[in-house]
C-alpha cells in the first residue's frame, strides 16, 4: 500500500505540492534564523562544520536521496573545511528522506548517524518540524564534539561553512 501511494503522489504531482507546503509553512525565515544561530553557537566547541539543506522537490535527475544529498554535499562544498569536518543533514521533503554525509575528518561511526536520522524522521511524522531538526542539530553537534579533531594549537577555531540552512 505505502509504495502505491508514493508512485501515486509522483504521478499525481502531490509529492511536489507537498513538499513546497511543508518547506513554507515549517521553515519559515525566523526558523531558518533561529536554525542559523544554533549551529552558529554550536560549533564554537568542536572543528565540525554543519551545513543544513532543505529540498522541497526532488530533482528528476536524481531520485535516490543518498545519491542526492552526495551530489548537494559537492556543490555546496561541504567537503571544503581545512580539517575535512564538514557535515550535511539533508531533508527532502517531497519523499520524507533524510540523509547525513560527514566528510573523512568525522570519525563518528555510522550507526551514530543512523540514529540521529531515525529520531528525526520520527520527529517529522509527528509534525514536529522544528523542534526535529534543532534535536537533530544537538544530537550532530554531540557527535561532532566527539568524534571531530580538535582545534590546533595555536589556530582559531574557523567557521568556513554557511550557517543558514540552504534551501533547494
Amino acid at each position: 500500500m505505502g509504495r502505491n501511494r508514493s508512485i501515486w503522489k509522483e504521478y499525481t504531482g502531490w509529492a511536489t505540492l507537498e513538499g513546497q507546503w511543508l518547506r513554507r509553512r515549517h521553515f519559515t525565515q525566523e526558523c531558518l534564523q533561529h536554525i542559523a544561530g544554533r549551529i552558529q553557537a554550536a560549533e564554537q566547541q568542536h572543528t565540525g562544520e554543519l551545513v543544513i539543506a532543505i529540498e522541497a522537490v526532488s530533482p528528476g535527475h536524481e531520485r535516490n536521496s543518498h545519491l542526492r544529498a552526495l551530489e548537494v554535499f559537492g556543490r555546496l562544498r561541504v567537503w571544503d573545511t581545512p580539517w575535512n569536518t564538514g557535515v550535511l543533514l539533508y531533508l527532502a521533503l517531497d519523499s520524507h528522506s533524510i540523509e547525513i554525509i560527514a566528510d573523512r575528518g568525522i570519525a563518528a561511526p555510522n550507526q551514530a548517524w543512523t540514529d540521529v536520522c531515525e529520531r528525526l524522521q520520527t520527529r517529522l511524522r509527528a509534525g514536529d518540524y522544528v523542534d526535529g531538526v534543532l534535536s537533530a542539530i544537538d544530537a550532530i553537534e554531540t557527535l561532532l564534539g566527539m568524534y571531530s579533531p580538535p582545534v590546533p594549537q595555536g589556530e582559531a577555531n574557523r567557521n568556513d561553512l554557511p550557517n543558514k540552512p540552504v534551501l533547494l
